[in-house]
């Protein structure tokens, strides 16, 4: 299937605001950094902690495919859920805006019957849980970082919006019959939405029902924080290789203002804009800019290949392709 230059184009477009970001990201942390102290040996002199990071990231992916099983209600195995999670963050690597969280539908939908946009309501649930962690270790963490005054209102904010967006979806899902009966009405005076537009927004509808279901809700939150746990443990196992005497509550700050930074439009895999936010967390607790840029460079490597590498796995022994996604999502003309 063939693109034509008219949709590139328009492709095109999108992903330049955020590789503009990245390019300026990137261009504000090596004017910072003083090339020649950037150094990334210290991976080198403690693999041990490397091995350990390994085997924590592996335990935070299969608990975030339990969280994801669970907002799904169960109607997927945990390994297709792994594997698929992973998927989704290799594309999230090769691709501009977040294309994996539409490939983790895509790929979902068919392997469950569930259908892609269903599927998307609930990876919209999962961004929200993990944004709303995020703030609120951001607000945990500032007191003991307190150099970043502008970031309290930024956590504040968000956690909000967050929580308005949860309580949006809840009364959505909470009221669907009667949100059904509108959209059928609207379909009975519009019949072109009615055949493609609302067929999908009752699938999304659909998929966030887990919200009116207390036992699934709290389960799916609880085992979305104990997936920071084990990446938060990742960070500070690194941490300790360039920052021996790191207390634990500074891969909190750091991954929290990672993930804030990470909400922001760039490039591919976050190029630029991940490192200019670790290395603003790691100055903040005065570790030198250059040593700071080693290791957010080490990490985005790490996170790269682990991902990356289980993506690719879960492919091949799912026999699924990343063409296929492109066809399902390329509009039929």
């Amino acid at each position: 299937m063939t693109i034509n230059r008219k949709t590139a184009f328009k492709n095109i477009r999108r992903w330049l605001p955020g590789v503009f970001i990245s390019i300026i990201a990137l261009v504000a942390v090596f004017r910072l950094a003083n090339w020649k102290d950037v150094r990334l040996d210290f991976v080198l002199t403690h693999p041990v902690h490397v091995v350990i990071a390994v085997i924590l990231t592996l335990i935070s992916l299969l608990v975030r495919a339990f969280a994801w099983r669970v907002l799904l209600g169960n109607r997927t195995g945990i390994r297709q859920a792994f594997f698929i999670i992973n998927e989704g963050y290799m594309l999230n690597n090769l691709f501009p805006l977040r294309a994996g969280e539409l490939g983790r539908a895509v790929f979902m939908g068919q392997a469950s019957g569930l259908g892609s946009f269903h599927v998307l309501s609930t990876i919209v649930i999962e961004r929200a849980f993990d944004l709303a962690v995020a703030a609120g270790l951001l607000l945990i963490t500032l007191p003991m970082a307190f150099e970043l005054d502008w970031a309290k209102p930024v956590a504040l904010m968000t956690l909000g919006l967050v929580v308005l967006a949860l309580f949006a979806m809840f009364l959505a899902a909470r009221y669907n019959r009667w949100t059904r009966e509108r959209l059928h009405q609207i379909g009975q005076r519009l019949p072109i939405l009615q055949r493609f537009v609302i067929p999908r927004i009752i699938s999304l509808l659909d998929g966030l029902n887990i919200l009116t279901q207390p036992v699934q809700f709290l389960l799916g939150l609880f085992l979305v924080i104990l997936t920071w746990f084990f990446w938060l443990g990742t960070y500070y196992v690194m941490l300790l290789t360039v920052a021996p005497e790191a207390p634990f509550w500074w891969a909190m700050f750091v991954d929290s203002v990672l993930a804030m930074g990470l909400a922001i439009p760039s490039a591919p895999a976050g190029i630029g804009v991940y490192e200019a936010s670790m290395v603003a967390a790691l100055s903040v607790l005065r570790v030198p800019v250059s040593v700071g840029l080693g290791f957010a460079i080490f990490m985005h490597l790490f996170n790269f290949v682990v991902t990356g590498f289980l993506g690719m796995l879960g492919l091949i022994i799912e026999r699924r392709s990343i063409s296929f996604l492109f066809e399902q999502i390329q509009p039929q003309e």
